[in-house]
């Protein structure tokens, strides 16, 4: 079987558009490069300046090309009797197609394989599948991207890959795909079967690479055969013998001898010390740890002496599961490397990053897919993943558009799972990762596996006396939607839809099936009782349905009391995000009509919840059979979904508590299925207080961005920590920065810049923002991230913008436009030199851009929070009843810090040099801009007229003359 491999050049992507430039890479049976073909084609229409951008095609390098009837004359011997490869291969053959019936000749109607498809079900951890960044993970040649040719001599050696990857896999694996696949995904199943009956007659076992269970290839093997290091190690006897500062040598000096230009950091050194005297010392710690400091290894070296001399488990808590990552990929092996004993470090999050294996084997046996295509290639990816993942955590697999769909079916929950009783208990990832977090020296987790713990009486985490709190200015927020509820219109049509979609879909339909094979007496009795149940489904849904429609009317109408403002300044209301505030004394009129909705839908509930429960433990009493069983398991989870979404409900409905903020968001998009019902407690400080500060030996907190003005003041009163410091139970320290901020960051304000009224910009300030950033785009070029506080704003510059910077040759970046996933967007910046980002909320943290890609940050308006935000109306009518001013005690310390977070995107590094343009003249102009800019870690700060910022941009960035500072 030859394999032609395609890829082509377009004017664009619609069904008008004409084909610019081909090229066509011919592989024999073997894989091996029999011959190329490439050619301009002359089009009929001209090519957009977008195209050009791309491709680098400009009309005069195909004004002499061949005509397409003449390159299809020249095709079409090449492609007989060949699958046809590319990558996205429907656009490449819906092309093709198109110009072969426009200059008559037949369509192409042989096998099509996608190495799209391929790269997603052979590499599922892979975090892109876009052309260029894929070859350059495989160290694929492809200097002239988006060119036809180099595109497909680089698709060619990628298919080639996939093949290798593919004859590699076990012979288990290949056959669990080719049954997945199967003849609905046509061709891809044949090619998968193909590679299958080949390994058939080889000798495929390889007992050492994989362990074989219920006919699945995996990588992981029994948790229960899991060891510590040091029962087994001799090393662990010389553990006592260290002392900090011998400790610490040994470990510099191992890291210096492994990790090139590796230099002591003062800052660091201090941290170490700090972190070690908390812990010994038994009392909590403030330390605020800029970029740069090496925060990671500042808090886990210290805590790793300790917790071993002491025999002691240390919990480090991280706000994003990206930082989990973070420490398990790159510091914990670095320091497994290093240590001059062996310790055992574990990763621990919420069950519902992990897979059930039960569930996964049940969905692929009985091919139960609701999406039929897009959930094989997922299930396939998965089967390949279990070969190579000891974790089976979510976070290694990039799933498609509905793979999050998928995971929702499958992954582990702690209501349908069988415990000792599973088949796969001692293979479960979950429990795996729990075990290894009771055996570990130091347990990573995050801080919504702290309050999840708490709220399941303390299950799920070993026990720990001695907290490290990463991240943490995020605390308090976590805690609060944690300690509260939420429900949202999917809370009961989730699980309705996976018990009774209609008369002939869903669990229970399944499982009444399974029940009249059954030869137990009172199976027939079973089946009548779910069949009374099952009417009760469709009356749950249509009151489920009027009483989040009316929930809809009350939140987009105000409610009756006049309309409330957006949820955050990223949308407002006049981008139909609507938000509305529930009093316990003033509650909606017509609120009572809800209440009598919501009393219908916990009656028809209860008659769901009370006989389905009652039948299933009678069927788990007297049925063996371990289908059934699994089956009626996960039934009860589902059931016991709808009791809590039954529960809380209720609660939010009353609205009665008085700690307590409740509140509804909705948008006019999704309408009644985008309403959420929030109920917060107003204030954690004091929950905060019972959970960690007054029980545990020590707490220490770090984050970049704990202090306001050099003050934890803020910090300590949101968590409950200012007894502990009156009392000497707590120390707050702010580290030295290791950058030399003066010399490597420049803030400039230009002092005649409008001030802007309204969240969302006017046209003057708008058309003058535009202008600055297009020309310090250029000077600069690209090379910038813009931070807005309104997405509506960033949607008026987007396109301006955009057009003002096209000549120049600068590509502008959306978040929510171009794409609204930060990974992607802030990998295709660092990948195109000259473009500029625009991005909102989620990009004022958490993006790590170091070196040359990032030289100029723009911070278009100081982050305050708007203050008729639910939560911030009443922490500040707290805040009132105290006689303090909220503006000064909230809304300044919460701003200052999201401002320090949105600085910092700029010098990663201690070679990182860069400008940081401010647009809102209030950190000038106000009594309390001075917060902002003093709570920097000392940049140089310059203000000037808007016409002078170019000339100081290229002063800056021009070659320093000895001697002279710049």
């Amino acid at each position: 079987m030859n394999y032609a491999v395609l890829d082509l050049e377009t004017t664009g992507h619609s069904a008008g558009d004409e084909m610019i430039q081909v090229g066509l890479v011919l592989l024999d049976e073997s894989l091996t490069v029999v011959r190329s073909y490439s050619s301009f084609v002359k089009p009929t229409i001209p090519i957009p300046p977008f195209i050009t951008q791309l491709t680098g095609i400009d009309e005069s390098m195909v004004a002499d090309a061949p005509e397409l009837d003449e390159v299809l004359l020249e095709m079409i011997p090449l492609l007989s009797d060949a699958v046809l490869v590319a990558h996205n291969v429907a656009f490449d053959a819906g092309f093709l197609n198109s110009a072969l019936d426009r200059c008559g000749y037949l369509a192409f109607s042989g096998r099509r394989l996608d190495t799209i498809d391929l790269l997603r079900i052979l590499y599922p951890t892979l975090t892109t599948y876009q052309l260029g960044a894929v070859t350059e993970l495989f160290g694929i040649e492809h200097d002239n991207h988006h060119r036809a040719d180099s595109d497909a001599m680089a698709t060619a050696e990628l298919f080639i890959e996939c093949c290798g990857k593919l004859k590699g896999l076990p012979l288990l694996t290949l056959q669990r795909l080719a049954n997945l696949l199967g003849d609905e995904l046509d061709d891809l199943g044949w090619f998968v079967a193909q590679a299958a009956l080949q390994k058939e007659t080889e000798t495929s076992i390889d007992p050492d690479a994989y362990h074989y269970f219920r006919q699945f290839a995996m990588k992981a093997g029994d948790w229960t055969e899991e060891q510590h290091p040091r029962d087994t190690d001799d090393a662990g006897d010389s553990v006592a013998d260290w002392t900090f500062p011998q400790f610490l040598a040994h470990i510099k000096q191992e890291i210096a001898a492994l990790v090139p230009g590796y230099e002591e950091r003062e800052p660091q050194n201090m941290m170490f010390q700090e972190v070690i005297d908390a812990l010994e010392e038994e009392r909590h710690l403030l330390i605020e740890a800029g970029t740069g400091t090496g925060k990671s290894l500042g808090y886990l070296i210290p805590a790793l002496y300790y917790g071993v001399q002491q025999n002691k488990k240390i919990v480090v808590s991280t706000h994003t599961i990206n930082l989990q990552e973070q420490l398990r990929a790159r510091d914990l092996p670095l320091l497994q490397a290093v240590m001059p004993y062996p310790f055992q470090a574990a990763v621990f999050k919420g069950r519902g990053n992990y897979l059930c294996l039960r569930k996964f084997e049940g969905k692929v046996n009985m091919r139960d897919f609701a999406a039929p295509a897009e959930d094989r290639i997922t299930a396939a990816q998965m089967v390949v993943w279990l070969g190579e993942s000891g974790h089976g955590d979510q976070e290694e697999l990039n799933f498609g558009n509905r793979g999050a769909d998928f995971w929702g079916t499958v992954a582990s929950d702690a209501d349908s799972c069988l415990n000792r009783s599973c088949p796969w208990f001692k293979r479960c990832y979950y429990h795996r990762a729990k075990q290894e977090a009771n055996i570990a020296d130091v347990v990573i987790t995050n801080h919504s596996m702290l309050f999840t713990d708490i709220r399941a009486d303390h299950r799920l985490l070993p026990a720990y006396e001695h907290l490290i709190l990463d991240e943490a200015h995020h605390l308090e927020e976590v805690a609060g939607k944690h300690l509260g509820t939420q429900v949202s219109y999917y809370s009961v049509q989730h699980p309705v839809f996976r018990l009774c979609k209609d008369a002939r879909n869903g669990q229970l339909i399944v499982l009444k099936s399974r029940l009249a094979n059954e030869n137990v007496e009172k199976t027939q009795k079973w089946r009548e009782e779910i069949d009374e149940v099952i009417p009760v489904f469709g009356d749950l849904r249509d009151e489920w349905d009027k009483l989040f429609e009316l929930l809809y009317t009350f939140t987009s109408s105000g409610g009756g009391m006049g309309a409330k403002a957006a949820v955050s300044d990223t949308g407002g209301a006049e981008t139909g995000q609507y938000v509305l505030r529930l009093r316990g004394g003033k509650l909606p009129g017509h609120w009572g009509d809800a209440q009598l909705i919501e009393e219908a839908i916990n009656g028809y509930l209860s008659q769901i919840i009370r006989p389905l429960d009652k039948v299933f433990a009678a069927i788990k009493d007297e049925i063996d059979d371990p289908g059934i069983a699994a089956l009626v398991t996960d039934l009860s989870g589902t059931i016991k979904d709808l009791a809590r979404a039954r529960d809380d409900l209720r609660q939010f409905i009353k609205a009665d508590k008085s700690d307590t903020v409740y509140w509804l968001e909705a948008n006019s998009n999704s309408r009644a299925k985008s309403v959420q019902l929030y109920a917060v407690p107003a204030d954690v400080s004091n929950q905060l207080r019972n959970y960690f500060f007054d029980i545990k030996k020590s707490v220490i907190l770090t984050s970049a961005t704990l202090s306001v003005q050099k003050s934890f003041q803020y910090a300590c009163e949101q968590m409950g920590l200012a007894q502990d410091e009156q009392q000497g139970r707590l120390k707050t320290v702010q580290l030295p920065s290791p950058f030399n901020y003066r010399e490597q960051a420049l803030v400039i304000i230009p002092r005649n810049f409008p001030v802007l009224k309204g969240a969302s910009g006017d046209p003057m300030f708008n058309d003058m923002l535009v202008k600055s950033l297009t020309d310090a785009a250029i000077e600069t070029n690209g090379r910038m991230l813009v931070l807005f506080t309104s997405y509506r704003m960033l949607k008026q510059v987007y396109e301006p913008l955009k057009e003002a910077l096209t000549a120049s040759g600068i590509t502008v970046l959306g978040q929510g436009i171009d794409s609204s996933n930060r990974s992607k967007l802030t990998r295709r910046f660092q990948q195109q030199q000259a473009s500029v980002l625009l991005g909102t909320s989620s990009f004022w943290e958490g993006v790590d851009i170091p070196g040359d890609a990032l030289s100029c940050l723009a911070i278009v308006r100081l982050p305050f929070q708007p203050p008729n935000h639910p939560l911030v109306e009443a922490k500040s009518e707290l805040l009132q009843e105290q006689n303090q001013n909220p503006f000064m005690k909230l809304s300044i310390p919460q701003a200052v810090i999201r401002f320090k977070q949105g600085f910092g995107r700029l010098v990663r590094t201690a070679s990182d040099r860069g400008i940081v343009l401010i647009y809102d003249t209030r950190v000038i102009d106000t009594y309390y801009g001075k917060y902002f800019l003093y709570s920097l870690p000392g940049p140089k700060i310059e203000t000037m007229h808007i016409d002078q910022i170019v000339p100081r941009i290229r002063e800056w960035f021009a070659p320093s003359k000895e001697g002279v500072e710049q």
